[in-house]
């Protein structure tokens, strides 16, 4: 039995929908993320030495990383599905978007939420107008601009096919969920790239997609995403 360590609002969510898409009995490990620092539990360390989810046990085999257990999962048990034919220049973007979503998509996205929640931070009250400055100014001068690069190139992306590797959906979609609902649960995705919202609208409408919330519980980049 397939077994998830899954902690809420985080990238395992995507696993449990990847676990639904291909129909996959597996077992959930619930972990919640403390509320005042919003990191994972300890507990999560006797699972995988970082204390980080997704972690995936599969027999003998324990891993993390979400792009690394997504290419575990569809070349295990996909039998073709999810995933483009070998050689194709469908697999190259597949590939690709599998790396990118953590690699370079991610990276602005975290520094955001870093720099929000600096502003807000609790600091000695003589020293709030400088950490305030700081954040907003780190915001305005690299941390947005390198969001709407990367927005501004997704959406041609998605607007080839209306999905990343492809005309047929994939798991590259389902890894590249995480990073495109975090731009909008923060205000930075939204209607006016009709190709990136129609595309969250798309994968959220899936069945497996819904299942998935359902098993893994609070998930607030969807629940909270604006419209």
């Amino acid at each position: 039995m397939i077994v998830i360590h899954h902690l809420n609002n985080s990238r395992s969510q995507r696993v449990l929908w990847l676990l639904e898409e291909l129909g996959l009995p597996y077992e959930l490990v619930r972990y919640q993320r403390d509320p005042k620092t919003m990191l994972a539990p300890k507990e999560l360390r006797a699972i995988h030495p970082l204390g980080k989810s997704p972690v995936l046990v599969d027999g003998d085999i324990t891993l993390a990383e979400s792009g690394a257990i997504v290419e575990y999962l569809v070349g295990r048990y996909g039998e073709g599905r999810l995933k483009p034919a070998a050689g194709t220049p469908d697999a190259l973007r597949y590939s690709y978007f599998l790396h990118y979503a953590e690699g370079s998509a991610m990276p602005p996205l975290l520094l955001k939420l870093v720099f929000i929640r600096m502003e807000s931070a609790p600091v000695p009250f003589f020293a709030k107008p400088i950490a305030r400055m700081l954040a907003r100014g780190a915001q305005k001068a690299f941390v947005d601009p390198q969001i709407t690069l990367h927005l501004d190139y997704l959406e041609g992306e998605i607007g080839k096919t209306g999905w990343f590797a492809g005309n047929e959906f994939s798991a590259a979609d389902i890894q590249m969920s995480f990073p495109l609902e975090a731009a909008s649960s923060r205000a930075t995705l939204d209607a006016t790239r009709p190709g990136l919202h129609g595309f969250l609208e798309r994968i959220h409408a899936r069945p497996a997609y819904r299942r998935a919330l359902e098993r893994g519980g609070d998930y607030d980049l969807v629940r909270a995403r604006p419209g």
